[in-house]
């Protein structure tokens, strides 16, 4: 089954540029930060949050970010907008969240467009609007920023704020596969085994999984052991197959451990009534 569930709000790539994390660096971008530096008060809020240099501290990441945001710096109202929807270092507040994504969205900024439109999507801070938020995904989609691309894709798959499209699903979650997003390529796989707004073909399911799969995708994982054991793009190989159901089941995933227990019970000739629903 194809996933449908935006990606949750999440700290990416925090805008940080130091290559070291020794007690020196940090006396010099803290010196940078405290003499009114954007770039250095936003670098000293990741090292707060991240504990590089110095003692892990949200709320002193929060209050350096605070700083270079209001110096109008893109990646810190981002990064300030992240910490107060996930309630770091400051109390959880999606209005104050909604309000620093969009400062930055503004600016062109994709990760803050990406997470502003995960808050219309789930109608934190904001009232739910699929149209609003598959605007806001687009800006970043067409910056090539692969969560947006993926999460776009979920849209015209859903028919969420725009027309159902399954050629359009296919076309973004192509754009952040190759960008190596283990979702998208999960996706990209089931629309594939499908046949939804391409020809069905097994083969290219199976390569697509397979790319998800080493990037221990659990579903990919799970999916690519039901190709192995039913021979459909792949040859038939049972071997492969409990490798594939083995790495899933390790990752907690119900019906690769199922169908794990199936192939020990029966040794590893043996058939299993898998519905197609669940690929």
């Amino acid at each position: 089954m194809m996933k449908k569930v935006l990606q949750y709000l999440f700290v990416f790539a925090l805008f940080f540029s130091i290559t070291g994390f020794s007690d020196s660096e940090f006396v010099k971008t803290r010196s940078a930060a405290e003499q009114g530096l954007a770039k250095a008060q936003c670098d000293l809020g990741a090292m707060y949050y991240n504990g590089q240099g110095v003692q892990q501290d949200y709320a002193l990441a929060c209050q350096w970010y605070e700083k270079a945001a209001k110096q109008e710096y893109a990646p810190a109202q981002h990064n300030l907008g992240v910490l107060y929807a996930n309630g770091q270092g400051a109390q959880q507040d999606y209005a104050l969240a909604r309000q620093w994504l969009e400062k930055a969205a503004k600016q062109e900024y994709a990760p803050a467009q990406y997470n502003l439109g995960g808050l219309y999507y789930n109608g934190q801070g904001v009232q739910q609007d699929y149209t609003l938020a598959r605007q806001w995904l687009e800006k970043a989609a067409k910056q090539e920023y692969a969560p947006a691309q993926y999460n776009l894709g979920v849209l015209y798959e859903k028919g969420q704020g725009v027309q159902q499209d399954y050629a359009l699903a296919r076309q973004w979650l192509e754009k952040a596969a190759k960008q190596d997003d283990a979702q998208a390529q999960h996706n990209l796989g089931v629309m594939y085994y499908n046949g939804q707004g391409v020809q069905q073909d097994y083969a290219v399911a199976a390569q697509w999984w397979e790319k998800a799969a080493k990037q221990e995708d659990a579903s990919a994982q799970y999916n690519l052991g039901v190709l192995y054991e039913k021979g459909q793009g792949v040859q038939q190989d049972y071997a492969l197959a409990r490798e594939w159901y083995e790495k899933a089941a390790k990752q907690e995933d119900a019906r690769a451990q199922h169908n794990l227990g199936v192939m020990y019970y029966n040794g590893e000739s043996f058939h299993l009534n898998i519905d197609r629903a669940t690929v």
